[in-house]
This record gives C-alpha cells, structure tokens and sequence, in this order.
C-alpha cells in the first residue's frame, strides 16, 4: 500500500497498514514546514486541525481541542496536558468547542497550515467566539513522483494507495509519470474525504473508496 503521506508523519499509520496484512510503502508526495509565529499572551483553548500544526505551537496552560484522536495522540506527546479529540472532522471540532467553552471566557487560538482554517474560522465566529488564526505550518508538493513508488507501481506490486487530505490526492495526480497512468486500474484508492475522492477522479482506478468520517482508522477500515 502506499502511504502518500509527508514523510514527518508517525509510524502510527504504518503500523495499521500492517496490522491489516498490507506491507506500507511510503511515497511523500508533500514535505511539512514549519513556523514559530508570534502567539497571543492568554487564550480560553488552543484548536489544532491536524499534528503537523504542533511543533510550530508553545506549550500552555489553556486546553488543546484536536480535531481527531491521532492529532490528540500527538499533542500528548509533545506535552500537552489537557487534551480533547473531536474524533471527526471540522464540524466536529467546532462541536467539540461549543460544548467545552463559553465566547465569554476568552479567545481561541487556531493553529493551522498554510490556506487553511478560514472555513473552521468562520464556524467558530459564528458561534459567537472570538478567534486567533495563526498558520504553524506549509505543507509544499515535492518536486517529482517518489522513484520507488514509481518502480512498484511499474512492476504491479501496489495493491492500494491512501489519501489522506485533497492536497496529497491533487499532487498524486499532477505528479504522476504519464506512463504509469495504466498502472492504477488494478490500484484500489482510499480517500479521507470528498475533496480527496474528487481529486482523483482524473485517473482510471481499480475503484475510489470514499471513508465514512474523517479518520484514519475510517480510511483503512474501507479495505
């Protein structure tokens, strides 16, 4: 199976693509930057939309809303001490926060990547908090399809391939040799959300499998 996700992703995903009988091969079709913007002096919570916005993140006294429990995992390694996981989507995170906290009690901080988070922004303004949107993190294409992704896939050996956000599925498509277009009818696509499933919609795939949340075990529980 392929795993398109950023090289700095946890090994967590690796180790479930194995439990399930598959043998993972990454192919990082984006490279995480990371930033260390200015952070306000006091907020009610911290909102992450995914782990890669953590390291660009201080540790603080305030509670850290995740968006899933992978995030969740990955912010109690990093330290954070009162963490809470959405175990869904953005909708769910904005749930999550509508129960936990008061717009009396203070700002959110929403730490998230490069041209995200303004749709959770306005969901979260809509229920009346006052927001902090700080970008911690770019997630950049890489400049050519991974070489031992393309030689697997030339030799037949790749049973499946899994997309976890609509950037990854999009630069999959764009990076892909022309050549091993072919390749990817007898390939079984995995795809986290709608945005994902639609990207891929260009190539001729065994089958685009849509999960039915926005979870990784969700993702992986389509095979």
């Amino acid at each position: 199976m392929l795993i398109t996700r950023p090289r700095e992703a946890p090994a967590r995903t690796e180790a479930l693509v194995r439990a399930r009988g598959f043998e993972p091969l990454a192919a990082p079709l984006l490279t995480v930057r990371h930033f260390s913007p200015a952070m306000p002096p006091r907020v009610q919570a911290v909102l992450v939309t995914s782990g890669n916005a953590l390291p660009g993140l201080k540790l603080q006294d305030a509670p850290l809303l995740a968006v899933g429990d992978a995030t969740a995992e990955r912010a109690t390694a990093a330290g954070f001490t009162d963490v809470h996981s959405a175990a869904g989507d953005g909708a769910a995170l904005v749930a999550l926060a509508a129960r936990l906290l008061r717009p009396a009690a203070g700002p959110l901080l929403l730490a998230c990547g490069r041209g995200q988070g303004r749709a959770l922004e306005a969901a979260l303004r809509a229920q009346k908090f006052a927001v902090i949107r700080r970008v911690t993190y770019a997630a950049v294409p890489v400049a050519r399809f991974p070489a031992e992704a393309a030689a697997a896939l030339r030799a037949g050996r790749v049973d499946a391939a899994l997309f976890l956000s609509g950037e990854t599925a999009a630069a999959f498509v764009r990076l892909l040799p022309p050549g091993l277009a072919a390749t990817l009818e007898n390939v079984l696509a995995l795809a986290i959300g709608k945005p994902a499933a639609d990207a891929l919609k260009p190539l001729r795939w065994r089958q685009i499998r849509l999960a039915s949340s926005p979870t990784l075990d969700d993702v992986l529980a389509l095979l």
